[in-house]
């Protein structure tokens, strides 16, 4: 790997490699949270309790609005910028004029084949095959309820569209059939049709086989078009990293961070915030109004699916978010910014 210099709100020194970059692969930034020592035990019989317990969750009323209703609230949006929730971290993010994809797990199974992994509870907000079209695709990294295969092939915009990925996914995306594909290090941007996309660190991991773990890097991204900023926060825990990059990249006129996934707390703590957490990375950030996303969708850990709402809401308050500037969505719903 070339060294590089440092990027902004960093302290590497010029000339040397990023911390982040190994022999083997990528790491997280330093301060992160880490699993404990001795955890493959509890890990273990945490995956066991994940592949016996088959239960799908009854969702209150109104959580997922009808297809037609979610189409009809993008439409209305008008062009103007606006998110529209597709469920999980699925987003269409309207910025400057374009339409931005992101995280597209529209799928049934977040797993390797059908019957494997977690199967999701409600439907998208919108099918692959009936989303509007696509200007850019952004991927925060290669975990199954992040990068879907079957929803990526069946993007209609695919031999079109600008895919932005992390380091190593390039390739994939390329077997895929996109054709205009862009890898991105940490602090790395692209600039397409008035819009800039830079990679931005998060707290996580990488895997799709076992076998190959952190080798492909993962990422947030921070979008910026029109005069507007939006962070978009992938999976992530929670660390000193994030006021690094809201002093170099923010203030944000949205932060987008996942509020669920997050019990057993020792285990998920290296991996996703929970909703307290959340809210601390926007206050990081410097973001003016906060979305929380990664809940509702799939059940891939042990609290109560429909927990995280209200924890996110009482931490938003007392973190002086007004109730209008901490949002959460129905899945299918728009909202503009």
């Amino acid at each position: 790997m070339r060294d590089e210099a440092a990027p902004p709100g960093t302290s590497q020194p010029p000339g040397t490699r990023p911390w982040h970059h190994t022999d083997k692969g990528f790491r997280n930034p330093p301060g992160s949270p880490a699993r404990p020592a001795g955890s493959f035990w509890p890990m273990a019989g945490f995956l066991w309790r994940r592949f016996r317990d088959r239960r799908a969750p009854v969702p209150p009323p109104g959580h997922v609005l009808p297809e037609a209703v979610a189409l009809e609230g993008f439409r209305a949006l008008g062009g103007a910028d606006g998110v529209t929730w597709l469920g999980h971290v699925a987003f269409l993010l309207r910025l400057g004029g374009l339409t931005v994809l992101t995280d597209p797990y529209l799928g049934d199974w977040a797993g390797p084949w059908k019957g494997a992994g977690a199967r999701r509870f409600v439907p998208p907000g919108i099918r692959a095959e009936n989303l509007p079209p696509i200007d850019v695709l952004v991927l925060s990294h290669n975990h199954y309820d992040h990068l879907c295969v079957p929803t990526l092939r069946a993007l209609k915009d695919r031999h079109r569209l600008l895919a932005v990925v992390p380091l190593g996914l390039g390739p994939m995306l390329k077997r895929l059939g996109y054709a205009n594909v862009v890898e991105l290090d940490w602090h790395g941007s692209v600039r397409h049709r008035g819009l800039t996309v830079t990679a931005a660190p998060a707290i996580h991991a990488s895997s799709r086989t076992g076998f190959d773990f952190c080798r492909t890097l993962w990422c947030a991204y921070v979008l910026e078009a029109g005069g507007r900023r939006v962070w978009f926060g992938g999976d992530s825990g929670y660390g000193p990293v994030f006021g690094e990059t809201g002093a170099a990249y923010g203030p944000f006129d949205l932060a987008m961070v996942g509020i669920g996934a997050y019990e057993p707390r020792a285990l998920m703590r290296a991996v996703h915030t929970d909703p307290e957490e959340a809210v601390r990375i926007a206050r990081d950030l410097r973001a003016r109004r906060v979305l929380g996303m990664h809940w509702g969708t799939v059940l891939l850990t042990e609290e109560d699916p429909f927990e995280p709402p209200g924890r996110f809401r009482a931490a938003a308050a007392a973190a002086g978010y007004a109730p209008d500037d901490a949002w959460l969505l129905a899945i299918g719903e728009s909202r503009a910014l």
